[in-house]
Parts: C-alpha cells; sequence; structure tokens
C-alpha cells in the first residue's frame, strides 16, 4: 500500500505489478514504487458484507481489497479470505471464479471458449 504522509491509501502494490511491472520488462528495480502502484484505490468498510466485498473486487477486477476506516488503512482483505472464511463453499466458489475472471485478460477465457 502506498500512502500518503497523512496515511490515506493513494495506491497499491502487488507482487505481479512488480513482476510484470518492472523485472519482465526489463524495468528498473530501484524505480519508485509510487511510480507503478495500481491507483485509485478500491477500498471497502469493515462493515461491509461478504458478498458485497467479493461483488467489489469483481468489479473492479481485483483480488485484495483494502478496507479503510476513517480513511486510514484497516486490514486488507485478500480472495484467499473469501474463499477460506465465508463457510459457505458455494459463495466461495463464486466470488473466487468471478474475481478470478474479472483479473484475468479477456483473451484468455475467450482463447479457452468461455
Amino acid at each position: 500500500m502506498v500512502l500518503e504522509q497523512d496515511g490515506r491509501p493513494v495506491g497499491f502494490v502487488t507482487d505481479r505489478d512488480l513482476v510484470v511491472g518492472v523485472l519482465a520488462i526489463g524495468g528498473d528495480p530501484a524505480e519508485r514504487v509510487g511510480d507503478i502502484a495500481s491507483a485509485p484505490v478500491v477500498c471497502g468498510s469493515p462493515g461491509m458484507g461478504v458478498a458485497e466485498a467479493g461483488e467489489l473486487m469483481a468489479a473492479h477486477g481485483i483480488r485484495r481489497l483494502p478496507i479503510a476506516e476513517d480513511g486510514r488503512l484497516a486490514g486488507i482483505l485478500t480472495l484467499d479470505d473469501l474463499a477460506v472464511r465465508t463457510g459457505d463453499p458455494v459463495l466461495a466458489q463464486r466470488l473466487t471464479s468471478e474475481v478470478t475472471r474479472a483479473a484475468l485478460p479477456g483473451f484468455f477465457f475467450h482463447a479457452r471458449g468461455g
């Protein structure tokens, strides 16, 4: 998470961002994190439901959802969290499928007939 001085989330850097956005293209590993961070940051709230969080993740094609409270980072909800902790295997499978499909390029599913 890239934060402003006031603690407000303004960008998010994942392992995929580092591999695809820097290392795979021969980029400079000394590059500033803020230059490769995904922005704007899509955040959830601590009181939102699991299904709502999953729908937000699917809508934005993200596998990690920062949880903000009063404009500050309170935690990060991951796709694995949703899959493991829902207690509902059907909901977990649906959310995992929707988020994964949204996060991958469209040609991935088209090329396989999906």
